[in-house]
Order: structure tokens, then C-alpha cells, then sequence
């Protein structure tokens, strides 16, 4: 009888071990709502996460954003920027693009919009004190405000190379364009070739463009397919160089029949005390035709030996607990 006592004592231990070291997971989608093409990255020991509020073009007149400690929990910022800041702003609000910057923040944005050079839109730009704002427009006019390249100003991504050049690339309509910021963010400054754009579309390109370094490589990467369809998904390139050229190593994010579909315009946060990056998109449930029935997700972002990315595995479970 003690025996079995024993046992029973020991295999109770067991489970609270088994137990206790299962750690929790933040599931997906990671907040609730429909928010799309959402700019992950980290500020200090804070995850934040900028998406597009997803709604009918004429509701799009806000950004909300959220932040977590441990990728688990997060907090809602509401309104961080709306209409009554932008002037200039009717419709179609999207993909926010936010960096710091000599203790400022700063939140690229693009609305409108445009199907012609002689409408009013395109990128704009917004600063605030801190992360969750409040933003307020920088010029009180886009930024880029044409259609170059066949390339419509939309999904732009901020990028700090090695020397401390921003660069941005941008662009809808399957064209990809490239521009050199000034160093206040407040216009775009010549290549030194004497060149304004330099277009960097790659084979398959459709929109939503990101960027970022790992061992010393430059790993480019952007959505194929219709934003509204099952079959939306993110490819990638590998350089040695921000300009290029950019030759699709394949897709690494698409739909799971058994999960969601949809999935895309994504970004890529990096956790540098457990180096580990994280894949930051949206999809949309199973079922659903909505093409704004979008939803923000969070999974794993691996590499195998040689550098290439290998296919993320969409979940329902999401990431583990992890702070900074």
C-alpha cells in the first residue's frame, strides 16, 4: 500500500512539473478585431504592433495601435492618429509604417487611395513623443503624392541600412519603387546618381513590401496575390545590397486549408535577447468571403543553415510567452 502511495505521490509530481513548464501561448488571432497589415517591431522592452483598422474604405479614417511585454498580453491604444490630424485624409487609411528616430516617433501612412496623379493622396508621415501617440500630421500633405514607376503610393516600409540611410519602398499596382529619405523624414533626397526612384519590383510582387538585415544579408520580401482572395500569400529575395536585385527564393506565408486563408502583408519583429524573429500578419477565418474580415497573427519566423527562410507554419496556437 505505501508502494502504491509513493506512486501516486510521484506521478502527481510528474504532472505539476509537466504543468508549470507549459508555457502559455498568446493564440491567433492575437487581439480582437479586424485589423490588417500589421508593422510589428520593438521599441525599448515593448513589442508594438500598427495595423490598418480593416473596413469598407470610407470607415478607414482612424489607426489604432497595440504593445505587449511578453507577446501575450497586449493593450489597445485607441485612435492614434485619425482624420481630425489629417487634413488632407477622406478615405482609405492603410498600412502604417512606424521607427524612432532621436527620441521621436514617427508614423508613415497611406490614404486616399489615388488612381490618378491629379488626385489628391498618397504617403504621409506623422511624429509624436511616444509610441502610442498622439501623431500629428508632419506636413500636412503627402509625402509622395504621385504615381511613379506605374507604381501607386501605397504600403510603404522605412528602412535603416548599415551606414544610417532611411530608405523607403513602396508601391502598389505589381511596382515596386525605392526612395532615399531626409534625414528629418520631411522630403526625399537624390540617390547619388542624381536619380529620385529607382524601381526594385521583383518577379511576383504585388504589394506590401518589408525589409531587414540578418547576418549581414539583406532579406527583401512583399505579398503576391489579391488582398481580398484565399490565395493571398508572401514571397521573398535575398541580396547584398538594399537596391538589389531581388530574385524570389519562393513563397513562406500563404493560406492553410486547416487553419485560415489569406494569410499576408505581413512584417517581422526580432526578439535580440532570445533571437528569435516573429512573423506579424493578418488572415481571415476560415469561411468567411469578407475581404475585410481580417485578422492580425503572430508564428515563428525560422532560417535553415544556409540563411533561407523555411515555410511558417500558420497556428492557432500563436507564439510563446517571451519578454525582451
Amino acid at each position: 500500500m505505501k508502494k502504491i502511495f509513493n506512486l501516486f505521490v510521484v506521478a502527481l509530481a510528474v504532472c505539476a512539473i509537466a504543468t508549470s513548464c507549459k508555457q502559455p501561448t498568446a493564440g491567433n488571432p492575437i487581439f480582437p478585431g479586424n485589423y490588417a497589415d500589421p508593422e510589428g517591431l520593438v521599441f525599448g522592452d515593448t513589442y508594438w504592433i500598427y495595423p490598418t483598422y480593416s473596413a469598407p474604405f470610407h470607415e478607414q479614417l482612424y489607426l489604432d495601435c497595440f504593445s505587449s511585454k511578453d507577446l501575450i498580453t497586449w493593450e489597445k491604444h485607441e485612435r492614434i492618429i485619425d482624420n481630425t490630424r489629417i487634413k488632407w485624409l477622406n478615405n482609405a487609411l492603410w498600412a502604417p509604417a512606424a521607427l524612432e528616430k532621436d527620441g521621436k516617433y514617427y508614423l508613415f501612412f497611406s490614404c486616399n487611395n489615388i488612381q490618378n496623379n491629379e488626385q489628391l493622396g498618397g504617403i504621409g508621415v506623422a511624429v509624436a513623443d511616444t509610441p502610442a501617440g498622439p501623431f500629428e500630421d508632419l506636413l500636412g500633405k503627402p509625402l509622395i503624392d504621385s504615381i511613379v514607376n506605374r507604381a501607386q503610393p501605397i504600403d510603404q516600409f522605412v528602412f535603416k541600412d548599415k551606414d544610417g540611410t532611411y530608405y523607403m519602398y513602396y508601391g502598389g499596382w505589381g511596382r515596386c519603387n525605392m526612395v532615399k529619405m531626409a534625414d528629418d523624414f520631411k522630403s526625399i533626397v537624390p540617390f547619388e546618381d542624381g536619380s529620385m526612384y529607382k524601381e526594385v519590383t521583383p518577379k511576383g510582387y504585388v504589394e506590401g513590401p518589408f525589409m531587414f538585415i540578418r547576418e549581414g544579408k539583406y532579406y527583401f520580401m512583399w505579398s503576391e496575390g489579391g488582398w481580398t482572395g484565399p490565395d493571398y500569400r508572401v514571397a521573398y529575395a535575398i541580396a547584398d545590397s538594399p537596391f538589389g536585385p531581388f530574385e524570389s527564393k519562393g513563397v513562406i506565408l500563404q493560406q492553410d486549408p486547416e487553419v485560415a486563408t489569406g494569410a499576408g502583408h505581413h512584417s517581422v519583429m526580432y526578439n535580440p535577447r532570445k533571437d528569435q524573429y516573429y512573423m506579424v500578419y493578418h488572415r481571415r477565418p476560415l469561411g468567411s468571403n469578407d475581404g475585410n474580415n481580417r485578422e492580425t497573427c503572430i508564428d515563428l519566423l525560422e532560417f535553415d543553415e544556409q540563411g533561407n527562410i523555411l515555410p511558417v507554419k500558420i497556428t492557432f496556437e500563436g507564439v510563446k510567452k517571451a519578454k525582451l
